[in-house]
């Protein structure tokens, strides 16, 4: 369902954000104004605790000056746990997750809430759950699917102590808005791996950087959420590569033969080399326009 007036695509943008942080002093300063500007919209807002306690949550709002029960007990500001949301059924599914928020934004609205505001620490990918590195694939598809449907703000909590840096950097790449990154981090420039992001105002993805062996993830995870799309055409912008390598360049075409049959996936942007390879290997041609053409 998609809500009139939700959001323009750059407000989507800016509504689906990667907050990194470092110190529980850290969390608080950014937990507190974010739930207060909820509130005073007149928004519901759910915390999605992880490796936090949810009652500390509720503690450290009140004792910086956040009337917590009160809004709890109206219903406006609601703890919940990733077990109850992210990993309802003991495992992760992008496709579940999706419509989870479709389901929870209804709810709010119909309850007569402005829209849903959501703070959720993702702190449980780091752990063996089953479907957990489906994580990208998830915070790729969202900001089409989700964020540009829905009166949604969410924001993505990675804790620096719990994630390497390279896949932080990934995973917070995947959001077209940032929040407390580090240092040199989110540079294309700097890095040099691949990273993966969601176009703003149309369905589709950007590649940026080395797409070989060393990213074999990265571009599985972009490949799911090009075959997962539900949009009638995607793009796929390569215009950010300085290397695709024959395998990524496979897994891109088989992803492109799983949509939905007549929807399209057109690249951009495709650096010559991609036009050669493609002449040794023709049978991945058919699933991608705007090569050679």
């Amino acid at each position: 369902m998609r809500h009139s007036g939700s959001a323009d695509c750059d407000a989507a943008a800016e509504r689906h954000v990667a907050v990194e942080y470092s110190t529980d002093e850290e969390w608080a300063a950014l937990l507190v104004p974010f739930v207060c500007a909820g509130l005073e919209r007149g928004e519901q807002v759910q915390y999605v605790a992880d490796a936090t306690d949810p009652g500390f949550v509720i503690r450290t709002l009140a004792e910086r000056g956040v009337d917590s029960d009160s809004a709890v007990r109206r219903g406006q500001f609601v703890v919940t746990t990733a077990g109850e949301t992210y990993l309802a059924g003991g495992r992760f599914d992008p496709d579940t997750v999706i419509g989870l928020w479709h389901r929870a934004v209804e709810s709010a609205v119909g309850d007569g809430y402005r829209s849903l505001r959501v703070i959720g620490e993702m702190s449980w990918a780091t752990r063996d759950i089953t479907g957990a590195e489906r994580l990208l694939e998830y915070e790729l598809r969202i900001h089409h699917e989700v964020f540009e449907q829905l009166p949604l703000t969410a924001w993505c909590l990675y804790d620096r102590r719990l994630l390497a840096p390279q896949v932080l950097d990934v995973l917070a790449g995947a959001h077209l808005t940032r929040k407390g990154a580090a240092s040199g981090s989110g540079s294309s420039g700097s890095r040099r791996g691949l990273s993966v992001a969601p176009l703003a105002g149309q369905p589709g993805f950007r590649l940026s950087g080395s797409a070989g062996y060393e990213s074999r993830r990265v571009v599985a995870a972009a490949s799911a959420a090009l075959a997962a799309s539900t949009a009638e055409q995607v793009t796929l912008d390569l215009s950010g590569l300085d290397h695709l390598d024959v395998s990524a360049l496979a897994d891109i075409a088989h992803a492109a033969r799983r949509r939905v049959p007549g929807s399209a996936l057109r690249l951009v942007g495709a650096p010559p080399a991609l036009d050669r390879m493609l002449e040794l290997f023709p049978e991945l041609r058919a699933a991608l326009q705007g090569v050679g053409q």
